[in-house]
């Protein structure tokens, strides 16, 4: 059963985001709505105590190095933020990522891929991939990476990761997907059934995003939309989803495909929980159960 706290999250969620409506955020410009999701994560996210933030570059990208405590040396996350492939940053992940680093014991690289509209399909990826290849000229081997991400992040991780197999790379240790937005045609039931419950997302958006990123492509390319990518030959994959977001089809589809495909899959969807609960961090219960779940998944695969 939710707790008790994630009714009034969720309510306080549903409230917010229908004040954001009524003062006219939709209509304003990409840029303005970036700006406005950073002054407001600005405000509430927290990082984990004793958290050092390194920034540096990788490739002309922005990027941190996010360490907690004493990490594991020589092992390394890379986490790819979601926002519909045009939003968010940093700044709006940066507690998540951090919190998902002090939990698996190592630490994390944030880079901040380019966004659509200004950069559609398939910057994102050669971003991913050009920040991977860096990691691996530092020293690092597939082994000592883990990718994570969430939402459009998950998708990025699991395009990420079909490119560097088709091109013979080697793969990561492991991949974690929390709340993937992984087909971008919207044709799962969810998109339907849950529009009503879904505190975050509505179909409209989810649908404009999608095309605003695919651009000239067609939706269900399958590096737009991995779940329709044959998955053979994958690292294992965790999937977390929740049964109020109008993207739970998609996890429910990747974990059937994966599965099919010979990939190890371990996937929980998490009831009463909407689209990236994750980031409610510490006040949230179900976000720290879920975030020390990720830990205890990372461990395993590097222990192995």
């Amino acid at each position: 059963m939710p707790s008790f706290q994630s009714y009034f999250f969720e309510k306080a969620i549903k409230l917010s985001v229908k004040r954001a409506v009524k003062k006219g955020v939709r209509p304003k410009g990409i840029v303005e709505q970036r700006e406005m999701l950073d002054t407001a994560a600005s405000k509430i996210g927290r990082l984990p105590k004793n958290c050092q933030v390194v920034p540096l570059e990788i490739e002309g990208l922005y990027a941190e190095w996010l360490t907690t405590g004493i990490p594991l040396p020589d092992k390394v996350i890379l986490y790819l933020h979601g926002g519909g492939y045009a939003l968010c940053s940093a700044n709006t992940h940066r507690p998540l990522s951090a919190r998902i680093g002090k939990q698996a014991g190592l630490k994390v690289l944030f880079p901040e891929y380019r966004l659509a509209p200004e950069h559609p399909f398939p910057a994102a990826i050669e971003d991913a991939v050009n920040v991977y290849q860096w990691l691996l000229k530092q020293g690092y081997t597939g082994k000592d990476i883990i990718f994570a991400g969430d939402s459009a992040g998950g998708g990025l991780c699991l395009a990420t990761a079909l490119v560097l197999r088709d091109q013979n790379d080697p793969l990561p240790a492991g991949i974690v997907c929390l709340s993937p937005w992984v087909d971008l045609t919207s044709s799962g039931e969810s998109y339907q059934k849950n529009e009503e419950v879904d505190p975050y997302l509505s179909l409209r958006a989810v649908k404009e995003a999608a095309q605003m990123y695919a651009g000239k492509e067609s939706l269900d390319h399958p590096l737009i939309s991995p779940v329709f990518a044959d998955l053979t030959g994958l690292p294992p994959l965790m999937i977390q989803s929740g049964t109020h977001e109008i993207l739970q089809s998609d996890a429910i589809s990747l974990s059937i495909k994966a599965k099919a495909a010979g990939v190890k899959v371990s996937f929980k969807a998490w009831d009463g929980m909407w689209h990236v609960w994750q980031i409610s961090g510490d006040h949230l219960p179900e976000a720290r159960r879920a975030t020390k779940e990720i830990g205890q998944f990372i461990k395993r695969i590097i222990q192995t």
